[in-house]
């Protein structure tokens, strides 16, 4: 019988999981999409998954996730998961949470 050995992979990195939750077309939600958008195509450009929830059209979502207000955008992949509350214009603290973290 022949020997069985084991090629050693590089661990693939999780893809980046977003959830950002918005308040139909509120000028905060509005401009929370488009800087998210803008940042992920700049800065995440090896794909990631965005899911976006608008609580006027599904006001039980925030309650699964304890969201309180919006626009609230969550990191559920990789771990540790993180919390950024606004309208997303500071793109410096999302890329050292969400690029560099």
């Amino acid at each position: 019988m022949g020997r069985i050995s084991a090629v050693a992979r590089p661990k693939q990195k999780q893809a980046l999981r977003l959830r950002l939750y918005i308040a139909g077309n509120a000028p905060n939600s509005l401009r929370a999409i488009e800087n998210l958008r803008a940042f992920c195509a700049d800065k995440l450009p090896d794909g990631h998954e965005l899911e976006i929830v608008d609580l006027l059209k599904d006001p039980s979502r925030a309650l699964a996730d304890g969201i309180i207000v919006t626009p609230t955008l969550l990191k559920l992949s990789p771990l540790p998961a993180m919390r950024f509350v606004g309208n997303l214009s500071d793109t410096s603290k999302l890329e050292l949470s969400l690029v560099s973290g």
